[in-house]
């Protein structure tokens, strides 16, 4: 199947080869910002929908995929820091801690709009100052959600979820979907 992935992450983008998808990347060009007046796991499904639509009009034949990903931690969320200073407070704030990662996902095709929102609780270890110090001045978490990847950081002690969510994309819940779909040729309305 060949997709189009709504989003500039290499990341996701990795994940979906790895399942053997064949992935064109045509971020959308919209605001991310998660709008407040709707609870979260329906604000991050409407933001994965709105950059699916956006991306839709280039490709009208062809099954688009967008995401966006937070951590949440003590009902505050941890985007992405803005600077190496922000992403050190995030960590420490999520040392020895228990925290929440959700992905908003919206699967478009030419004849449905499906989304669903994934969430996996994440404990990190207890860390020190200086891995902290080393990993943020190291550019690994100016580009993630809550300043860190799970796949290069080592600081997870436990997950109860998902391991693709925390990466940014539940591939156990998309891989579903997408099994699930019509093949070509046959018609779906919703």
């Amino acid at each position: 199947m060949e997709l189009i992935l709504a989003s500039q992450s290499p990341r996701r983008r990795q994940l979906l080869e790895e399942q053997g998808y064949k992935t064109d990347v045509h971020p959308a060009q919209i605001s991310e910002s998660i709008s407040a007046a709707l609870p979260l796991d329906e604000a991050l499904e409407r933001l994965a929908l709105d950059k699916a639509r956006a991306v839709r009009p280039g490709f009208p034949d062809r099954t688009i995929i967008a995401a966006d990903t937070v951590v949440v931690y003590d009902g505050e969320i941890l985007g992405k820091p803005a600077d190496d200073r922000e992403a050190c407070d995030f960590l420490m704030r999520l040392s020895g801690e228990t925290h929440q990662v959700k992905t908003g996902v919206c699967i478009l095709t030419p004849g449905m709009e499906i989304t669903f929102t994934d969430t996996t609780d994440v404990r990190f270890r207890v860390l020190e100052d200086q891995e902290i110090l080393a990993y943020t001045r190291s550019g690994k978490s100016a580009d993630k959600a809550g300043a860190y990847g799970i796949q290069d950081s080592g600081f997870v002690e436990s997950i109860h979820g998902s391991w693709s969510n925390v990466v940014g994309l539940p591939m156990e819940k998309v891989n579903e979907i997408l099994h699930s779909l019509p093949k070509k040729g046959c018609t779906t309305t919703v």
